[in-house]
């Protein structure tokens, strides 16, 4: 099992997590972003850095996962090819993506994506707020515990 991480645009509260869990668990824990990122010195974290461009990042990691490995990322469309390969999503701000409800997360999107670009509703997500790390931080650890019971 690995966690791959959307790391574009992921939170650094977020992948401080990551690099905490990964060392405690021994989890290897890639972060694949078209920049490059300072990854601490732990062992089983590392970064790959793919070339500019729409969804590159994306597209390697839906490449290169496995069923039952962990997919961190706040992009829905994303998420809903991760976890058609059989891996299990978080987003930034704790909402887990699964078969059961990705579908319905999906169409929630492009409802909003439709309503924005038609001048309906403007702007975005709230900025993170330690009440979403906390929620990512449970959610990440109580999906891990589920996998490994399992």
């Amino acid at each position: 099992m690995k966690i791959w991480v959307d790391a574009d645009a992921c939170p650094q509260e977020v992948k401080e997590i990551l690099y905490k869990t990964a060392d405690r668990l021994d989890i290897p824990t890639v972060l694949v972003a078209n920049m490059k990122l300072r990854t601490p010195d732990i062992a089983n974290v590392s970064m790959i850095q793919v070339p500019g461009g729409a969804d590159v990042a994306d597209e390697y990691i839906v490449e290169n996962l496995s069923a039952g490995d962990f997919v961190i990322t706040a992009d829905v469309p994303f998420a809903a090819k991760a976890v058609e390969k059989g891996a299990l999503a978080i987003d930034p701000r704790g909402e887990v993506y699964t078969e059961e409800n990705v579908g319905e997360r999906l169409s929630l999107r492009n409802f909003m994506m439709d309503m924005r670009s038609g001048g309906l509703v403007q702007g975005g997500p709230p900025p993170m707020a330690t009440a979403d790390r906390q929620k990512f931080a449970a959610a990440l650890d109580r999906e891990l515990t589920k996998k490994r019971n399992a």
